[in-house]
């Protein structure tokens, strides 16, 4: 029997530690010898670093607009990187694409995605990338 990857979205409130979450999740996957990649967009501190307000950070690669996380992905493993898990923070600011190409790692290519966002905005307008995750 094999299993197949998931795509698990985790959202909350703000300063409900979902980036915190993040880090720990992408902790216990390396702690075990697994290897992925964490994408992040707009965090706190700045492009490309997923950070929490614990003061815990991690390099990321910053999600912009043009950037195909299909392909990304794709690539890394073409070229032999061993990619085990993917982390997605800040997922509710991902397009609507943005979330297809997570489905197509999913789907496509085996591995398990891990996304983390707020879900709806103060007036409980769903944020586009939140509102594809749940769809």
């Amino acid at each position: 029997m094999s299993l197949m990857a998931e795509l698990i979205y985790y959202c909350g409130t703000m300063d409900a530690g979902k980036s915190t979450l993040a880090l720990q999740t992408a902790h216990n996957h390396e702690s075990r010898g697994r290897t992925g990649i964490i994408f992040t967009s707009n965090d706190r501190a700045g492009a490309g670093i997923l950070s929490s307000r614990l003061g815990l950070q991690k390099p990321a690669v910053e999600v912009s607009v043009d950037l195909n996380l299909h392909s990304h992905v794709r690539e890394l493993v073409s070229n032999g990187v061993r990619v085990e898990f993917v982390i997605c923070d800040e997922a509710q600011f991902y397009s609507p694409e943005h979330i297809e190409q997570l489905a197509q790692i999913v789907d496509g290519l085996g591995i398990d995605v891990y996304a983390f966002g707020i879900l709806a905005d103060f007036r409980t307008k769903l944020f586009p990338g939140s509102a594809r995750l749940v769809e």
